[in-house]
């Protein structure tokens, strides 16, 4: 839902290529529910996202307006449902009233809540092509700022902190008097970056020639929506281009252009990037960063910060990507989406292909397969958008064209999970697609499209007669265990990463509950705050002592709900448990957990249950354990997590419901009860233990037909 980027063609490759499925037209260009004519929706926009600015239940829009014709006004519509008392699906633009009066040059347009309100403020991106700006802060009046809610103004001075001052990568020339700094941004990211519970702001320039030697910069939220740069080199540029040798600023390393260095010697932190993406690539809870190249090859740098307690990026483009995956130019856009519903972030690259578009595949570690071409798209694309058009439970994929006509491609569903041009299921009226957002916003349970227009087109609402409510719920993945730990004023945090059939941007809307208990008692509930991408972060108060369970409940905007698995840990006690290692997908596409409850007692006769989930049903498995440290190499589709030798607990099959062909399986075993029966006599108080479970996959090919979970890290008393 960003990116857009007017230009010149890159070739003239943009003839329907390849077969097609047809389809009815699903879709069809409703022009008499939004707002028409000048200046109402007549400009050169450049993006759309959806919001519910006003918090009345319905999804207002806004626009990105200005684009390489000149500095213009942004645009709000909003949507006349709820509090409006009007019809649910019907625009008004509310600009002159809601909108600061501000002409830029925008290229794109977030909401985010940056001073953590509870309410949706802006994010603009603009380019100094036609005169110097800078991007800007636009904050809504409601809540903490005690105005009326869903009117925006202009908070750009305050809320950049020290630009070009000590810490600041920006040359004193870049900046502004009037706040911010000269740059050519066309979309900036946002999430929790460093895990401290606000949103924090990636930010991409492609410079103003297109030469790739302006870097990208980290922006750190201080909690009150101000930010300042992370700049850990304390480097400081005197003109706004970067040169090969220079420290990498926020990535590990120093500057070298196009570098393949995975080891943090070298990274590339200046090319041409149209936009770029955060999300959990390799599933360890913190955000990743895609980030797109017009000119050259997409990047990733691999966010360090799980694995050091320390914020740090490593560009892993090289290890995360295979030889080739992206040709020539023109790489517009790419879009994260979980397309094989196996639990991971997937990629949709614009034009990757030297103006064909392809997907990636991410095999849950952060690497991805070698690109598949899609057909019919041998053409000037400009975003993708990932909805699911058809109400299957999978996602598909809409593609705005610039230089042809807009597309639509569906999702094979298991088990291959292929993409396939379909036509007739968009219109096609010569239109110059920029960029497109997918959100229901006449409440009729399906998906609909904005577009965003170039050269002074009307940006389109294209209206989608499925008429069929989604019954698809969200699904919570993977869910952070908490180690035991002493009672204290910090809260536990708890991050998880959850999906549904729809973009990321619309899934953080939902409706996403921490629930925990205290030894047993009753659940209290407590919210799941989006932390961007897949990645969702909630906390449980840390002064809670005893037995602490917890899970998480996700509800979307049609009541499905999914009810996670529970995982414990004990708060005041004396034990030092931890879960570590990733698990990979079974056959099922479910994620084997690992939990436990209690404290791990050589000297109790029970207590310490070391639980599995998301297991097969009704299949046998096991508890094995080593004390020669951790692991984690491939073994048998898995992640082996202890070193050899190990030794394993008697056999058990899975507990739960079900004939053997879902992940209702659990196992669970009293480790205090092995170690009192005499059971390993060499584990005494003091001993630390790494485990893991194994648990029987059939539908495997073998030797791969097994499944296994997390790792389990704990020290005997």
């Amino acid at each position: 839902m960003h990116v857009p980027f007017r230009r010149l063609a890159l070739g003239s490759a943009f003839g329907v290529l390849g077969l097609a499925t047809n389809a009815s037209a699903q879709f069809t260009s409703n022009t008499t529910q939004i707002p028409s004519g000048n200046p109402f929706n007549n400009s050169f926009s450049e993006s759309v996202n959806f919001d519910d600015i006003d918090e009345d239940g319905d999804f207002d829009a806004a626009f990105a307006d200005g684009g390489d014709c000149c500095n213009d006004q942004n645009r709000l519509w909003r949507n006349n449902g709820g509090a409006q008392g009007g019809t649910i699906g019907f625009f008004t633009d509310v600009t002159s009233t809601q909108f600061p009066v501000i002409s830029d040059d925008s290229r794109d347009i977030e909401f985010v809540d940056i001073d953590n309100d509870g309410d949706a403020d802006l994010y603009i991106s603009n380019t100094s092509t036609n005169s110097n700006q800078t991007n800007r802060w636009w904050v809504n009046m409601g809540h903490a700022q005690g105005g009326s809610l869903g009117t925006f103004t202009d908070q750009t001075a305050a809320r950049w902190v020290g630009i070009a001052a000590a810490g600041s990568s920006v040359a004193n020339s870049m900046k502004l008097a009037s706040g911010g700094f000269i740059d050519w941004s066309c979309f900036c990211a946002f999430g929790d970056i460093d895990n401290d519970g606000d949103m924090d702001l990636f930010h991409s320039t492609y410079g103003g020639t297109f030469a790739g030697n302006v870097p990208s910069r980290v922006f750190l939220n201080d909690g009150n929506g101000n930010f300042a740069e992370f700049n850990p080199s304390g480097f400081q540029l005197t003109t706004q281009t970067i040169s090969n040798g220079n420290p990498g600023l926020w990535c590990e390393g120093t500057q070298s252009h196009g570098t393949t260095n995975t080891t943090g010697q070298f990274c590339d932190v200046a090319d041409t990037p149209l936009g770029a993406e955060l999300g959990d690539l390799d599933g360890d809870y913190d955000l990743d960063v895609l980030q797109g190249a017009r000119n050259e090859v997409p990047r990733i740098f691999t966010n360090r910060l799980s694995e050091t307690g320390s914020l740090a990026f490593r560009d892993t483009t090289a290890a995360s990507f295979p030889s080739g995956h992206s040709t020539g130019g023109g790489h517009y856009e790419q879009e994260l989406g979980d397309m094989d519903d196996d639990g991971d972030l997937d990629i949709y690259g614009l034009n990757w292909l030297n103006l064909t578009d392809a997907y990636l595949k991410n095999n849950g570690q952060g690497v991805f397969s070698a690109p598949t071409a899609t057909n019919s798209s041998g053409q000037d694309d400009n975003e993708p958008e990932w909805l699911d058009y058809d109400n299957d439970g999978d996602l598909d994929c809409f593609v705005a064209g610039f230089a042809g006509p807009n597309r639509m491609y569906v999702n094979s569903g298991a088990p291959g999970y292929t993409l396939t041009f379909v036509s007739g299921v968009v219109p096609t009226n010569g239109e110059n697609s920029l960029a497109a957002a997918a959100c229901d916003v006449d409440n009729d349970g399906d998906q609909d499209l904005f577009t965003a227009e170039d050269a002074g087109t009307a940006n389109l609402f294209l209206k989608n007669s499925t008429n069929t409510v989604d019954t698809h719920a969200p699904r919570i993945f993977k869910m952070e265990q908490a180690p035991s730990r002493s009672v204290g004023a910090n809260p536990t945090v708890i991050r998880a990463l959850i999906y549904d059939n729809e973009s990321f941007y619309m899934t953080a809307q939902q409706t996403h509950t921490l629930m925990y208990s205290v030894n047993g008692g009753s659940y209290t509930a407590t919210p799941m705050h989006w932390a961007g991408g897949n990645l969702f972060r909630g906390t449980i108060p840390g002064n809670l002592a005893g037995d602490i369970c917890y899970h998480i409940e996700s509800t979307d905007f049609y009541g499905n709900t999914t009810v996670g698995f529970d995982r414990c840990y004990t708060a005041g006690g004396a034990g030092s448990v931890s879960v570590y290692c990733t698990a990979k997908t079974n056959s099922k596409g479910c994620y084997p957990q690992i939990n436990f409850t209690g404290t791990p007692d050589s000297t109790q006769s029970s207590g310490f249950d070391i639980k599995a989930s998301n297991m097969l049903n009704n299949k046998f498995g096991l508890f094995f354990y080593s004390t020669a440290g951790p692991n984690g190499v491939a073994f048998q589709g898995g992640h082996l997590c202890v070193k050899l030798p190990t030794k394993r607990t008697p056999v058990q099959s899975s507990g739960g419901t079900g004939s053997g062909t879902d992940c209702t399986g659990t196992y669970s075993f009293d480790f205090n009860t092995y170690l009192f029966n005499g059971g390993d006599p060499a584990i005494v108080a003091g001993t630390t233990v790494y485990g893991q479970y194994w648990g029987r996959d059939p539908s495997f090919t073998p030797p791969n037909n097994t499944s296994l979970t997390e790792g389990i890290k704990f020290t005997v008393q």
